[in-house]
């Protein structure tokens, strides 16, 4: 059920890509073996789930980091460096099933935020809370949408920048 709720600031450890949508199943599993080979060097441990953070929402080209949230912070390597995801106010839900349904639910969920009275902000991120490596089945697969919302009494979510 897609609900509103404040999200803390969350440290992490990412690597960023910018790659037509068409590479996203070749690219984003080395990168992950990559941060997780860069965080086990590191002696840093996972506090959470793998996640991909999308700076904006395009149809071809996906300008993202994929990362785990750390409770240290990260020392830069080749390509794993420290970030975060942001406090702000998030519309939440969950989509279960396998990955070439998200895009159907991102655009549900997009329809929920607006029929709320919510302004989407571009950004937004999954958090991988099951998938491949908890089962083969992927009508099991468990994928956590976030999307942060533009509060008017206030200023937007900024998009986040690599230093």
């Amino acid at each position: 059920m897609p609900r509103i709720v404040e999200h803390p600031e969350e440290h992490t450890a990412v690597i960023r890509l910018n790659i037509p949508r068409s590479e996203i199943r070749t690219v984003m599993g080395p990168a992950m073996r990559e941060l997780y080979t860069s965080l086990k060097a590191q002696g840093i441990s996972p506090m959470g789930s793998m996640f991909s953070y999308h700076f904006r929402m395009d149809p071809d080209m996906f300008d993202f980091e994929v990362g785990v949230p750390v409770a240290e912070p990260v020392e830069p390597n080749e390509r794993v460096v420290p970030s975060s995801l942001p406090a702000c106010t998030v519309a939440r839900t969950s989509y279960i099933g396998p990955y070439e349904g998200l895009s159907k639910a991102w655009t549900e969920f997009n329809a929920w935020i607006k029929a709320q009275g919510h302004e989407p902000a571009a950004n937004m991120w999954e958090v991988y809370i099951a998938g491949p490596d908890s089962g083969s089945d992927p009508a099991l697969w468990r994928t956590e949408l976030n999307r942060p919302l533009i509060i008017l009494a206030s200023a937007p979510v900024p998009p986040r920048t690599q230093p």
